[in-house]
Formats: C-alpha cells, sequence, structure tokens
C-alpha cells in the first residue's frame, strides 16, 4: 500500500483520505490552518497523521487538494521538500460561468505544477473528472495523465487500492484536456444528465 500526504484541508482532501484510509493507505493531512489539518486527521481515524505546512511531507505521493488558483503556489512554496515526491494535481480550472477553463492558453495547471516543481519530483493529473460525492460513494474510472512512468504506475497502485479503475490518458500535455472533461462534466450535469450523480467511465465491449 502507499503512503499518501494530502496538502488541503476541504472535502475532496477529507474523501480521498478516508478512502484511502480504507483502502489500507497511511495517510498525512497537511494544511495551512494546522487546527483544520489535525481535526481532519482525527476524523479520518488512526491511520491519519497531521504535518506542519510547507515542511516535507512524509508520504511518496503528494495530492494537492486545494482550489486550482492555490495549486501552483503552493507547490512553489514547498519547493524542495516536494523533491522526488510524485505531485497529484486535482483541480479543475473553471472560468467564472462554468463552461470553459479560466487559463487560455493550451496549458493545464499540472503542467504549470511541473514547472514549479523541484527537480526529481513527478507531477500526475488525477481525479478531476469526479465529483466529491460520486468519489466517495461510487466506483468510478480515474483518468490520470503524466510523463513519468514509475510516478504513473505509483499512482495507479494507490488508485487500485481505493477500489478504482484508473486509466491512462497519456502525457502530462493531456492534464489540458482532462481540465476539458471537468468542464464536460459540469455541462452534463447542468444539461443532459441533469444530476450530479454520475461520472465518465469507459465501457468496452465484450470479447
Amino acid at each position: 500500500m502507499s503512503s499518501i500526504s494530502i496538502i488541503g484541508t476541504g472535502n475532496m482532501a477529507r474523501t480521498i483520505g478516508a478512502r484511502a484510509i480504507a483502502g489500507g493507505n497511511t495517510v498525512e493531512v497537511m494544511g495551512r490552518d494546522q487546527s483544520k489539518a489535525a481535526d481532519l486527521a482525527r476524523a479520518l481515524g488512526d491511520a491519519a497523521t497531521t504535518g506542519e505546512w510547507g515542511t516535507a511531507p512524509a508520504g511518496d505521493i503528494v495530492i494537492v487538494a486545494l482550489l486550482y488558483n492555490g495549486v501552483v503556489p503552493a507547490v512553489a512554496q514547498y519547493g524542495d521538500a516536494l523533491a522526488n515526491k510524485v505531485i497529484v494535481d486535482i483541480s479543475n480550472p473553471f472560468n467564472s460561468t462554468f463552461d470553459g477553463l479560466a487559463h487560455r492558453e493550451e496549458t493545464s495547471i499540472a503542467q504549470e505544477v511541473a514547472q514549479a516543481a523541484p527537480a526529481g519530483a513527478s507531477v500526475v493529473k488525477a481525479f478531476n473528472t469526479i465529483f466529491r460525492h460520486v468519489l466517495e460513494k461510487g466506483r468510478p474510472d480515474v483518468f490520470i495523465a503524466g510523463d513519468n512512468a514509475q510516478a504513473k504506475a505509483s499512482v495507479e497502485a494507490f488508485v487500485e487500492s481505493l477500489g478504482l479503475r484508473p486509466l491512462d490518458v497519456g502525457g502530462l500535455k493531456m492534464a489540458h484536456w482532462l481540465e476539458g472533461a471537468g468542464v464536460v462534466t459540469v455541462g452534463l450535469a447542468n444539461h443532459g444528465v441533469g444530476n450530479l450523480d454520475f461520472a465518465l467511465s469507459i465501457t468496452e465491449l465484450p470479447v
């Protein structure tokens, strides 16, 4: 199983942390508000600990569970403390009307994280196409993108420990399109599906 550090104390941090512990992983919670981090760690149970913001995370996999505009600044602040870590970006950079991306260029938050990350760190995009309560209660497919095969294998093993299926979409440049898929899920929720009780998935024809 994996050793996970989660930067953030919000709903996605709580949901991923709970599933991680249920899957036999250890979890460290790190937040700017130390008391919130401690509260979340206590709520997650004995397999969770609290780390100090900005210090070297204990986990080999570091999940940055922050709003998109806080992800790159946090990674930059951590700096060399993230050296040789696998950094997982789960954010969605939605525009103000939730029908497009906040950045206009063909980039992604994950690619910007890779530029800000220290040498030896590897960045993987994952979990961004899944609504929180679906991740909590369902078994959605988890799409991942990244340039480092070993880092992606680590994230895939972690996803499988959650009882979920990881699906590799390619290199880190594909994170841009995963963020676009996040926009598609919101569009479906507002129109074609009409609710939030779903996730994008892959259907394979029987052999």
